[in-house]
């Protein structure tokens, strides 16, 4: 899986037709192993696109699971921490919250933009004075 992108429904039937009916077999929660651990990349793939989603936009987005389904897969990887994020059931949303790293990651990224452009802007005040 590659670069955190949503593997399609297609794209995972089409690897699923190339597995061994043993490497197929349904799991206790009705998935296969494969569409288990596809289920969960692209819960982590949609949680680097949204803030937060619907449960029914989310299994539209998945594409093989309803939105009961997908609330089920949230709700364990939040609670394992393989994802971070909270669950409003009333309102029927899944909201991500970034990591730590990734607040802190993108604060470094704006400080060495803003940096950047004001030793940029320096220098361009420096050879307007000099003209």
């Amino acid at each position: 899986m590659y670069l955190n992108r949503i593997v399609q429904k297609r794209e995972l039937e089409q690897f699923e037709s190339s597995l061994a009916d043993h490497q197929k077999a349904i799991m206790a929660d009705g998935l296969t192993i494969v569409e288990r651990g596809v289920l969960e990349h692209n819960m982590v793939a949609v949680s680097h696109l949204y803030t937060s989603i619907y449960f029914t936009q989310l299994g539209e987005l998945l594409g093989v699971v309803d939105a009961m389904k997908a609330e089920k897969v949230a709700a364990k990887m939040i609670s394992d921490g393989s994802m971070s994020g909270s669950i409003d059931e009333v309102e029927g949303i899944l909201r991500f919250h970034p990591s730590k790293a990734k607040v802190e990651s993108t604060l470094l990224h704006w400080d060495e933009t803003i940096t950047s452009f004001c030793m940029q802007l320096n220098k361009v005040t420096d050879v307007v004075r000099a003209s």
